[in-house]
């Protein structure tokens, strides 16, 4: 007697124009997920690799930071639960230490990297299924005790913000059942990270969805590197 194959688990990347947010919805299309991925206006990257791997990735545009369009975003995938929402969004205004970086980029770069992610968790974590994940891309420059060396002071307290709002977010949903990750891709070759940067998205991120699935199912928060080894707060 032959048994139906499982439905495919189901994704939401936000934030997948580019970078590590593109190659992560294509990773997880290419390993069978359904995977639809956000971008602003700009599409960046995503309608090649929607072409690249067929139905499994579907395109919605989305601005992280717009209240309306994150509530007509969960309008319209109402009915499709989630195994997995994956938040990727984070802007970078250059070294400057913090007392020369004016009001409106300081606030620009923590509503970004810090506010708008928690918004898009706040908005969207009722479709992610009893035991699904719910992650953000966050980075060890957030790591208070490995803050040893200088420069790029407002990325990490940005970073360490985010992380900040994550542990409260999950001490307030401690008992949803969702497994909640911070993650540490590494210093990757994309925009954000610069092209001297060591990694290679192509490379990290495979090890990134090893981490999500291999952690799925397991309740609670943890700050991991992409080889899912804690990352100290």
């Amino acid at each position: 007697m032959t048994h139906p194959a499982p439905p495919p688990r189901r994704a939401l990347v936000v934030g997948a124009s580019r970078g590590l947010g593109l190659v992560l919805a294509e990773e997880l299309a290419r390993r069978g997920w359904q995977v639809v991925a956000t971008a602003r206006a700009d599409r960046g990257g995503l309608p090649a690799a929607v072409r690249a791997v067929g139905g499994r990735l579907a395109v919605e545009t989305l601005e992280v930071t717009d209240a309306a369009a994150l509530a007509a975003l969960r309008g319209r995938l109402a009915g499709r639960p989630l195994d997995l929402l994956f938040v990727n969004a984070a802007i970078d205004r250059g070294d400057r230490p913090i007392d020369e970086v004016p009001t409106e980029v300081f606030t620009e770069v923590m509503t970004v990297n810090a506010l708008a992610p928690l918004r898009v968790l706040a908005a969207l974590r009722g479709l992610v299924v009893p035991g699904g994940t719910v992650a953000v891309m966050s980075s060890e420059q957030g790591s208070v005790s490995l803050n040893t060396e200088g420069g790029y002071e407002l990325y990490k307290a940005s970073k360490a913000a985010l992380n900040q709002l994550m542990r409260s977010y999950a001490t307030r949903h401690a008992d949803d059942g969702h497994t909640k990750l911070l993650i540490d891709p590494g210093h990757n070759r994309t925009r954000l990270g610069g092209p001297d940067a060591p990694l290679d998205p192509r490379r990290s991120v495979p090890a990134v969805v090893d981490v999500l699935e291999a952690q799925a199912g397991t309740p609670g928060l943890r700050f991991l590197d992409r080889h899912g080894a804690p990352v100290p707060w």
